[in-house]
């Protein structure tokens, strides 16, 4: 491939069993001829390491640079004051959108043929961090009380970024999912916003209303009648972790942080440190969050190429790792994978 035909993008190893996984998706990337010149980068425990830093310079100085990340998982440094690597991307980036698709692969489970997708906000709401204590008594801490936020803007934009996505995918609906019953300030914003937007997009897309708990409920009796869903940073955290849930948990799940300058695309399970090295790790959410970033670029066909193989493979128990249900190896599967590509 020629060089005017790549596309820089920062890659990040991560922790635990992250540059196991990275390996096996980069095979993969590589096996289908994906574009991506990588600039590999330091974060997390790998990063403290060599630097002391969880999040060096040099990092962000490349996410700036190429605009377009791939991130293994990462380990937050325990105490030492080092805030949440995820949430200073964001912040630095502006990542605005936190995009969870969510698609049943493996057969045969408690719920089949999901295809949804969660859009959350991801600046704002309580997520902003503004707690304090106030003493009670002789206790300095005998309340704890956290403020949250919502900007008629953010909402405005997080909406408009559900409705863009679901006219590009061909989606039908859009469900705004809010507490206006009860935090009528803080969410009725993100609910006015949201109608007004939806305005704009009447008869071609249909746009419903849940307030959240119920759409917690429904989740689990009846997923299908969902398609895309957008709401604010706190019920979206939840809710995604739910919805990944219908299909088999964490190890299924790609994520992506999306803003106007950068896109940052992860596997949102954790580093788990007690299986790195031992070739047990599952790289399926990683490579599901590379799919995104080849479509994201615009590489569909070689997303697709990718997904043809993995629900090739996804078939032969055989061929699965261990969590989900099989006996092979990260190694083993990837080899496997590559022999079903097409």
């Amino acid at each position: 491939m020629s060089a005017e035909k790549t596309i820089p993008a920062t890659l990040i190893p991560g922790d635990g069993i992250g540059p196991e996984i990275m390996d096996s998706v980069t095979e993969i990337l590589d096996a289908v001829g994906a574009p991506f010149a990588w600039d590999k980068q330091l974060a997390g425990m790998a990063a403290v390491d060599a630097t002391g830093n969880p999040l060096p310079p040099q990092t962000i100085d490349s996410i700036r640079r190429t605009g377009l990340a791939l991130k293994s998982p990462l380990t937050t440094p325990v105490g030492g004051g080092f805030k949440s690597i995820n949430v200073t991307l964001r912040q630095e980036f502006g990542l605005y959108a936190n995009l969870r698709p969510t698609r049943t692969f493996v057969p045969g489970g408690r719920f089949d043929k999901i295809d949804l997708v969660l859009v959350r906000e991801n600046l704002e709401g309580y997520y902003a961090a503004m707690e304090s204590y106030i003493p009670v008594g002789d206790d300095p801490h005998g309340i704890a009380t956290g403020a949250g936020y919502n900007s008629r803007a953010e909402c405005n934009r997080i909406v408009r970024f559900a409705f863009e996505y679901a006219v590009k995918h061909g989606r039908k609906k859009v469900t705004l999912v809010h507490k206006a019953n009860i935090l009528k300030l803080l969410t009725g914003l993100f609910l006015e916003e949201g109608r007004k937007v939806a305005k704009e997009y009447e008869g071609r897309v249909e746009c419903n209303e849940r307030i959240v708990d119920a759409c917690a409920m429904q989740l689990v009796i009846d997923p299908w009648q969902y398609d895309v869903i957008v709401t604010t940073n706190l019920f979206g955290d939840i809710l995604s972790d739910l919805t990944a849930g219908l299909v088999g948990g964490l190890g299924m799940a790609p994520g992506a942080n999306i803003g106007e300058k950068a896109a940052v695309f992860e596997a949102v399970h954790g580093s788990a440190p007690d299986i790195a090295g031992k070739n047990l790790a599952n790289p399926l959410a990683l490579l599901l969050a590379a799919n995104m970033m080849l479509e994201h670029i615009g590489r569909d066909d070689l997303s697709k190429r990718i997904e043809s193989g993995i629900r090739a493979v996804i078939t032969k128990p055989e061929l699965l790792t261990r969590d989900l249900g099989g006996k092979s190896g990260t190694r083993e599967f990837t080899a496997a994978l590559k022999q079903h590509l097409v």
